[in-house]
């Protein structure tokens, strides 16, 4: 070719390049696909600069490389370079860049950073960053120009304007990206909103949109297979002030002309027949860039839960006047009746009157100490201080507490002997307990059993309260514990919600749960609530069993004295004054328990009451085996000659009468022990002045006296003391 036809060539090149710009842009801009849009991009800017290969990278907002688009590449091609482990620091090497860079030699210009170029195609290499509006968004690639050349500054100029295209069309991505990530947001939020939103059209009433809440708050209004739009034709709006629209004589159309906003307003929707629904009413009109009302939301708020809130309020308060108002009235009318004077009382009728004001005091201060609870628990203020606590010894002080308050069913205390300590505020535990045994007694019979068991559940011990009372219905478990539970026909509810609301309340405090289940009606409930174990140091297994009945035991290392008696009252004071006085204090209520404790616990010496529930202390030292090896201290009401001599004749080692003081009964627990550990050897022919005379003396002593001076140890009350063993 002579240099006139090179020279025409030329021309005719320089000449197509506009057109040919001119025909891509319109390509570029005919789409709205990204990944479209930068292919075409790459193969436009390859085709009119003679590059062999293309490569647009964008970034993200972190400047991390996001994606690798390239043109002319093989599919190895581009996957060798898309895997290259020197592609991300080259990267980084001409990322920042600030305008357009030409390298005639790629290669050569990577080994002197120190990367290999092994996998680098072509030599001439021409880059620019891609930018929009001052952000960096990538950055665009031509290397390998037709026959070895150089890039040239037309080259670069379409380089820079393909770019600026390619960085729009990333904005604009991201941008559609963004709003269409915002839209979904906000409608997943208008969906699951408590609160119906609807949204209507200003100009022809219609509904436009409306959420799954404002669709269930007006479902009781629809006909069957009726839309819920269709319901605008047949609804009737009464408002607050008396006015009164329906809306299928007066468009919605008219009614949003006015464009108000509408704020809190009580308005009740009904239909023909008398179905209705009361709403709060929120409008808010949306205008455009005009101020023409273009649409209006509207919010919907059912009225029916904030009124029965209300009436559980009110049934609340109620409640809890009620339980005042009866031990006022009762300490009211003992207070009257001893101040008034109409007749001379005895002693006997005035403590009684006594007792009454105190018990309903009692119960005025735990009913008041409820509703503190209950405030503390709405308001998280409750607070706790778990330490380490054996559940046998919660559980077995709950069952004294239960007894001593006039329980009347039968309470079994089932645990493993292997049970951990748990971390657990002790009296808060103990008032759940109660809580929950007093709960089981008053939906139970009294002739059931009530039962308190435990398991070992990995990092924390299940306790269980276990009645066969009238039972719960599936539906109401799930509702037990709120405060505000209304009362089911079977009386659970109001009645023991507020306890239950606690329970739950303390429970979470402790960083456990509780849960109720019950097959139904008529089979009895189960409450378990979970504590959680102690740490492993002295808690593994056998570390903190202890036995069904103990009441309590000391760390220190003195002689077990158990004591069976059935008054709760009497165990707790004579296992304060053996504690005190350094012994390891055993106690039980259930006779049946005597020969296990005797086996297990291996008591030195043994306090047995006289009278027991089903048999007596004597029969007891009959049938019991490895009784009658031990010395037996009877303790008891009963303080005739023939009951103390019966008592003796037995193999008693002593007897003593109540009352008594702690300093009487440590003493004769401690003569007891220091008799039976240094016997006198039996001489024949000796005056009396061996064993037999000491116990001689022990008769003598248990003969009725004057009590001692000493605090008194008393039964639970004076009946009982004089009446029962």
């Amino acid at each position: 070719m002579s240099g006139r036809d090179e020279h025409e060539g030329g021309a005719e090149a320089v000449d197509a390049r506009p057109s040919g710009l001119a025909a891509a842009l319109l390509r570029i801009g005919g789409s709205l696909d990204l990944e479209t849009v930068l292919n075409e991009v790459v193969e436009s800017a390859r085709a009119l600069s003679g590059a062999r290969f293309g490569a647009i990278t964008t970034i993200d907002e972190t400047n991390a490389p996001q994606d690798f688009v390239t043109s002319g590449f093989t599919e190895e091609e581009h996957r060798n370079m898309a895997q290259w482990s020197d592609g991300p620091k080259l990267f980084e090497c001409i990322r920042d860049l600030e305008g357009p860079l030409r390298i005639p030699d790629l290669p050569a210009h990577a080994r002197s950073l120190g990367f290999s170029a092994d996998l680098l195609l072509g030599k001439a290499f021409l880059g620019t960053p891609m930018r929009h509006r001052g952000v960096h968004v990538g950055n665009f690639y031509l290397a390998e120009k037709e026959g070895g050349a150089a890039f040239t500054d037309a080259d670069e100029e379409v380089l820079v304007l393909f770019a600026a295209q390619a960085a729009a069309a990333i904005a604009h991505a991201r941008a559609y990206r963004d709003e269409r990530r915002a839209r979904a947001d906000l409608e997943a939020l208008v969906e699951t909103s408590p609160v119906g939103v609807a949204v209507f059209d200003a100009g022809s009433g219609a509904v436009l949109s409306y959420n799954r809440e404002a669709q269930r708050i007006v479902e009781g209004l629809r006909d069957p297979g009726q839309a819920p739009e269709d319901l605008l034709q047949v609804l009737t709006s009464r408002h607050a002030d008396g006015r009164e629209f329906a809306l299928g004589e007066f468009p919605m159309a008219a009614l949003l002309s006015n464009a108000e906003t509408v704020r809190a307003e009580e308005i009740e929707l009904s239909v023909a027949d008398g179905r209705s629904v009361r709403v709060l009413v929120d409008a808010t009109p949306i205008r455009t860039e005009d101020g023409t009302v273009a649409s209006m939301v509207v919010a919907l708020q059912d009225l029916a839960p904030l009124e029965e809130m209300e009436r559980m309020r009110a049934a609340f308060l109620g409640m809890v006047s009620h339980e005042l108002r009866a031990p006022l009235a009762a300490i009211k009318g003992s207070a009257a009746t001893v101040l008034g004077r109409s007749r001379v009382y005895g002693a006997a009728e005035m403590e009684q009157f006594f007792r009454i004001i105190e018990e309903q005091a009692d119960r005025m201060a735990d009913l008041v100490g409820d509703l503190l609870d209950a405030g503390r628990i709405e308001a998280g203020t409750l607070s706790v201080a778990p330490e380490r606590s054996d559940v046998a010894d919660l559980a077995d002080r709950a069952r004294n507490t239960f007894l001593s308050g006039g329980g009347r069913h039968r309470l079994v205390v089932d645990l493993p002997p292997d049970l951990p300590q748990v971390m657990a505020d002790r009296e808060r535990v103990l008032q759940v307990l109660n809580n929950l045994l007093g709960n089981a007694a008053r939906h139970s019979p009294a002739s059931s059993s009530i039962r308190v068991e435990a398991v070992h559940e990995g990092t924390h011990v299940a306790v269980a309260v276990v009645d066969e009372g009238r039972g719960i219905a599936p539906e109401r478990l799930a509702q037990l514990f709120r405060k505000y539970a209304p009362e089911d026909d079977g009386g659970r509810g109001i009645g023991g919600g507020l306890g239950l609301a606690i329970c739950k309340g303390l429970i979470e405090a402790h960083g456990g749960r509780i849960r109720a289940e019950s097959g139904g009606p008529g089979q009895g409930a189960r409450f378990t609530f979970t504590l959680p174990a102690a740490g492993e140091a002295g808690a593994g297994p056998g570390a903190a069993a202890r036995s069904r009945a103990a009441a309590h035991r000391d760390d220190r290392e003195g002689p077990r004295i158990l004591t069976v008696d059935d008054d709760p009252e009497m165990l707790r004071l004579v296992r304060d004054a053996l504690s005190d006085a350094g012994y390891v204090a055993l106690a039980t209520g259930d006779p049946g328990e005597l020969g296990h404790l005797l086996a297990t616990e291996k008591p030195a010496l043994v306090l047995l009451d006289l009278m027991l529930p089903g048999t007596d202390g004597i029969e007891l030292m009959r049938q019991v085996p490895g009784l009658a090896d031990l010395p037996v201290l009877f303790i008891s009401g009963y303080g005739r000659d023939e009951t103390v001599a019966r008592a003796l004749e037995a193999g008693a080692e002593d007897y003593i009468v109540k009352p008594f003081s702690p300093t009487e009964l440590v003493a004769r627990v401690r003569a007891a022990l220091r008799r039976r550990a240094d016997p006198e050897p039996f001489i024949l022919g000796a005056p009396p002045s061996t064993s037999a005379a000491r116990r001689g003396r022990g008769v003598r002593a248990a003969l009725p006296r004057r009590p001692a001076p000493d605090p008194l140890i008393w039964a639970t009350s004076p009946s009982t003391t004089t009446a029962g063993g």
